[in-house]
């Protein structure tokens, strides 16, 4: 028997990149919120080490076990038996995988809320991805620009804008959409390699520039700037420069007085009464059984957890999975076909590059094949893929890179003296594609792997795709050019790569959008079916652009939360 707590305004659940955004708005409206996290608090000065062993060999920095005790099964067909993949690609924390993230803080391209029509209108309806079903958001770049901005200025992002107000600045991406103002820190520091690979762009007639970053150039909110020490990409920043939810927005809304957290706090199902609306959330916390009544639930956590939520929350209402009386639920899912997919191009120099440490997202950024930036005309494939250099590189790491096929075996005296020579030297970039939904990929529920309270975990489905390979390979064989102009000696080139699992960048199956047959929430981010549930997260989102994610799941964070004050009484009724 649960134990039924007082009843609060709003229940949050997840205080990642998502809810820990949301709760911001809603405790500066004078809103009674409470935060649920399945990890718990992180101590910067104790949790996060300059260690390389700590941080990327054996990941130590995460929290709580119920994200290793529901990893997603993976196949791709439905006529194979689905295997549950080596790790989880989220973090159980408050503050989530913003703790250890890269830190790149995006703005889509316009272009990305209107795929479908804008190709429609440029090469026509027979264009589109076969088989995808892909839809224009029901939001345009417009529209979503002043929530940008709020958390650009909010959670604290360092760049260089490339168009305010119409005006191009070369220094910035000039593709991007128009903002009302520049970011509030310029860009994180440069240095000798990514100057070369600068001015190498420029003379490849392409249009780099130096990406947004999710961390302090400058001191900012009362917190340092960047040391450039390293370990982004799978720690936490012991000074507090990069602006996790935990100390940046989170911290704010705790000050309100109107947040309380909730850390080691499980949820495993979202309750309903007989008419469908949602009452509040079952929870599981130091053995202990919780119900906790609220007018309004916010699910915000990583795309798994939230279809696999929902599909776990049947009722009679909703025997199917919680605002899934249309099916819809799972659908329209998809992962970046990104670094994780294989698709990669590494080079080789013929002199020191000088990439140690520093931060991921240092790095400079091309986007002349990203996106709809470049006639697809006759090319079969619609998108493209946005490149990026950039440092961090540690000795353990270097260890494991590729020999270019001058060393016939990767152990012995002739091994180590080539990576002696060569550690530094070589480098590899990210690429990331547009990536879109699919008919023939899915998520639901897997029938006979269980976590330990005997809930199935989740099964991905990838069909075949098309599309992305192709986009990847064109941007990859783009990616050697820039190499080759910055004097690249050797380079390895995997093209279009296999395609993604599980994927740090998962996007679709709640997806939004004004059709409620083809999606689970409306243009706000709420369901369809069950109106005072607002989902957050990458889960509603319709299409992945060319780059990360983070930066749009918490402007429709901070979107979907405003709406929620703004109509109350509604939502609540």
């Amino acid at each position: 028997m649960a134990n039924n707590l007082p009843e609060v305004d709003v229940v949050v659940v997840g205080l990642g990149g998502a809810g820990g955004v949301a709760v911001l708005p809603l405790a500066r409206a004078g809103l009674n919120v409470l935060g649920l996290e399945a990890g718990t608090w992180m101590n910067p000065t104790q949790d996060y080490k300059a260690d390389e062993v700590h941080n990327n060999v054996r990941a130590l920095v995460t929290t709580g076990s119920k994200v290793g005790n529901e990893i997603p099964t993976v196949r791709n067909a439905p006529s194979e038996t689905a295997v549950q993949q080596a790790r989880h690609p989220m973090m159980n924390a408050v503050g989530g995988t913003t703790i250890h993230y890269h830190a790149q803080s995006w703005r889509l391209n316009p272009w990305d809320f209107q795929v479908r029509s804008a190709t429609i209108e440029r090469y026509g309806d027979g264009y589109l991805p076969e088989g995808s079903t892909v839809e224009d958001w029901p939001v345009s770049y417009a529209e979503m620009e002043p929530y940008y901005d709020h958390v650009e200025y909010e959670v604290g992002v360092s760049g260089v804008a490339g168009n305010i107000q119409g005006q191009i600045n070369p220094e910035g991406n000039i593709f991007e959409g128009p903002r009302q103002r520049g970011y509030p820190m310029p860009p994180l520091r440069s240095c000798d390699f990514l100057d070369h690979m600068l001015e190498a762009g420029k003379e490849t007639g392409f249009h780099p520039y130096r990406g947004p970053a999710a961390i302090n150039s400058q001191p900012y909110d009362g917190r340092p700037g960047c040391v450039y020490h390293g370990y982004c990409d799978r720690g936490g920043c012991h000074v507090r420069a990069k602006n996790s939810t935990d100390v940046s927005t989170i911290p704010k809304a705790l000050a309100t007085g109107n947040l309380v957290v909730r850390d080691n706090a499980n949820v495993r199902r979202i309750e309903v009464d007989n008419t469908g609306k949602v009452t509040g959330v079952t929870y599981s916390r130091d053995g202990e059984e919780f119900f906790q009544p609220a007018r309004a639930v916010l699910l915000g956590c990583y795309t798994y957890e939230n279809i696999r939520t929902l599909l776990l929350s049947r009722s009679s209402f909703y025997p199917n999975g919680l605002g899934n009386n249309r099916g819809q639920v799972g659908q329209h899912y998809f992962g970046h076909w990104d670094i994780q997919g294989g698709t990669l191009v590494t080079a080789l120099f013929p002199f020191d590059i000088n990439i140690w440490y520093g931060a991921i997202a240092q790095g400079v950024m091309v986007d002349d094949w990203a996106d709809d930036n470049f006639d697809h005309s006759g090319l079969g494939f619609i998108g493209g893929a946005s490149l990026h250099v950039y440092t961090e590189k540690h000795p353990i790491g270097a260890a494991g890179m590729g020999t270019f096929g001058k060393v016939e075996r990767r152990w012995g005296s002739d091994w180590k003296a080539f990576i002696k020579e060569n550690a530094g030297r070589t480098q590899t970039a990210y690429i990331q594609t547009n990536t879109f939904p699919y008919t023939h990929t899915w998520a639901d529920l897997d029938p006979t792997v269980r976590d330990p309270y005997g809930d199935p975990v989740l099964r991905i489905t990838n069909g075949p795709k098309r599309n992305e390979p192709m986009a990847a390979a064109h941007a990859a064989d783009r990616m050697e050019e820039w190499f080759r102009k910055a004097g690249a000696s050797d380079i390895v080139n995997t093209g279009g790569g296999r395609g993604p699992g599980l994927s740090t960048h998962a996007h679709g199956g709640t997806r939004m959008g004004t059709n409620p047959d083809t999606n689970v929430c409306d243009p706000w981010g709420f369901s369809f079916e069950a109106k005072n549930l607002g989902i957050l997260g990458g889960s509603v989102m319709g299409t992945a652009g060319a780059r990360n994610p983070t930066q749009t799941i918490q402007a429709l964070a901070w979107r979907t939360a405003e709406h929620l004050v703004e109509a109350w009484d509604d939502i609540t009724a």
